[in-house]
């Protein structure tokens, strides 16, 4: 992804409302220390087992009421069905229209909340003129229904993630297409967090009725999740500090005019930052008080201890450190276990004779 040197300040927008063993992190935590409490992980990732493999470039991962899953594969725009009992998945559709290039391509996957009345998925995908959420049922060559479109894109900093809150309301992340500013205007629909109805109409008790903005002030966030006293999510920075942020209705979190910590009382402030070396942070799942972040560029898997008020509660610490090489999705699944798929085939990373793969992890004993 590339890092660019951060431009000068905008305007502010105005917004109304509001490795197997575990490391600690290497780098010294940009804002004030924390307490010296670890995260405790829930699972064993001594014990992994694999899910899928020979997959390309997984990206989204959903599951449908029977507990298997569902896996979006970036550049051939396929998605695939995966069932316990073999590593193979199924084919189960293919998307028409995908355009894959760079970071862009079949991106976020997401099961409707009525999946058992309605049929549908959705999938937030490039186009060849835009980033776009469709919905469609599960078939060879499924009808797609536009659902949102317009988000901007670009070779990078296309967002992509897609999930339906707890609230029942479709939440995605855009990325700034490159286009620094777009992260402080409130007319765009780049770089920030989304809320619509399944329909893709502005989500009542958004900060502003009329727009599906839910937050701002993003650069490229690829994961979010809710759990333990809110809703959080993950995000690329540039040179210097990769962030996860606790999400409230309205907030503005700083870019361009801050990467990291230090925007005073105009921005909120990331709970926990890391050097980009050792993030480049995609998906996110939260499962009891603790944060899990997949890593691509640092190739392991980030834990963070939240305090259950929206914050952190000690120091972020990691597992499976080069063990998989680069990861891209992190998801809790019905079954109890912790999902995670590896991204080694997307041109940067160095594949395994089995990549990509999704593993799966136990929860630990006791």
């Amino acid at each position: 992804m590339p890092r660019k040197t951060r431009a000068m300040a905008f305007p502010i927008a105005v917004f109304t409302a509001a490795s197997l063993v575990a490391a600690p992190a290497s780098a010294t935590p940009q804002v004030s220390p924390h307490k010296a409490a670890r995260a405790n992980p829930a699972f064993d990732f001594s014990k992994p087992q694999t899910a899928a493999t020979n997959l390309t470039v997984p990206w989204g991962l959903a599951f449908l009421p029977d507990g298997s899953a569902l896996v979006s594969e970036r550049t051939t725009a396929r998605i695939l069905k995966v069932t316990s009992g073999s590593t193979t998945p199924t084919e189960v559709a293919k998307l028409s229209g995908v355009a894959s290039t760079g970071e862009g391509g079949l991106l976020g996957l997401a099961v409707s909340p009525d999946y058992a009345k309605d049929g549908y998925v959705y999938a937030y995908y490039t186009s060849s003129t835009d980033n776009r959420i469709v919905r469609f049922k599960l078939a060879a060559s499924p009808q797609q229904e536009v659902v949102f479109s317009g988000i901007a894109k670009n070779s990078f900093h296309d967002g992509g993630r897609i999930h339906f809150g707890p609230d029942g309301f479709l939440y995605a992340s855009t990325g700034d297409a490159g286009t620094k500013p777009n992260a402080q205007n409130a007319s765009s629909p780049n770089g920030k967090i989304l809320r619509m109805t399944a329909e893709g109409k502005p989500a009542p008790g958004n900060p502003t009725p009329s727009s599906v903005v839910y937050s701002l002030g993003h650069r490229n966030v690829q994961g979010f999740a809710w759990g333990a006293g809110g809703m959080y999510a993950s995000e690329f920075g540039q040179d210097t500090w990769d962030e996860v942020n606790h999400i409230t209705p309205g907030g503005n979190y700083g870019w361009p005019n801050v990467e990291g910590t230090g925007g005073g009382s105009n921005y909120i402030d990331p709970i926990a930052t890391w050097r980009t070396r050792e993030a480049s942070p995609s998906g996110t799942a939260v499962v009891g008080d603790t944060l899990y972040t997949a890593a691509l560029g640092g190739r392991r898997l980030w834990t963070v201890p939240l305090d259950g008020k929206g914050g952190s509660s000690g120091t972020p610490t990691a597992v499976l450190q080069g063990t998989y090489g680069r990861l891209r999705t992190v998801e809790l699944g019905p079954d109890g276990w912790l999902w995670v798929t590896t991204s080694n085939r997307d041109g940067r990373g160095s594949p395994a004779g089995t990549d990509d793969r999704i593993l799966r992890f136990p929860k630990a004993a006791g």
